[in-house]
């Protein structure tokens, strides 16, 4: 199921536009995961070096999925340029990437403190799930204290962008608590 079918739940009246933010750290998995859930070929990724987005528009259905670069240099442009008026954070952990993870817990919790996110449902993609030396997600979100968010809904999930695994689960809740915060 491509991204388009997968988020039509989403839609609630004519033309509504979703905005989809997409963050993480450098090499975490993000186009990879923006390009599968747009059913496009992820055989040549290459590292973003600012941003991405893709509009799809079906049926008075508008989609934009923000997917921007998380080298270190480039996560400061994240606050001054691209928060306004999203409907979700998809933020993506390299779950392999262990030497990292007091890295992206602190981006994750200075993104969770911006006002101008306050309240916005949040899926955390435990991604590349498919390498053995992947963290389970339910270490993850001990190890970055998730059970603390009381401010807004939030789902981590199990995947591998690479084989799709785990992303229909992580879209299928993304979908109802898009549905039940604009109800």
């Amino acid at each position: 199921m491509g991204l388009l079918s997968i988020l039509r739940k989403l839609k609630s009246t004519p033309d509504q536009e979703v905005r989809i933010l997409l963050l993480g750290l450098d090499n975490g998995g993000k186009t990879t995961l923006l390009k599968q859930l747009a059913s496009e070929d992820i055989s040549h990724i290459t590292p973003t070096q600012g941003f991405n987005i893709k509009s799809v528009q079906s049926q008075g259905f508008k989609l934009n999925v923000w997917d921007i670069g998380g080298q270190r240099k480039i996560r400061p442009y994240w606050r001054l340029r691209y928060f306004e008026k999203h409907d979700v954070l998809i933020y993506v952990i390299d779950s392999a990437d262990r030497k990292r993870f007091e890295e992206t817990g602190q981006e994750l919790a200075e993104l969770l403190d911006e006002e101008k996110l306050s309240g916005v449902p949040v899926l955390i993609f435990a991604n590349k799930q498919d390498l053995l030396t992947a963290a389970p997600a339910s270490e993850i979100a001990e190890g970055l204290n998730l059970h603390t968010i009381r401010d807004r809904v939030w789902q981590i999930q199990s995947c591998s962008a690479l084989t799709g695994e785990g992303v229909q689960d992580g879209m299928n809740w993304l979908c109802k608590s898009v549905n039940a915060k604009k109800k």
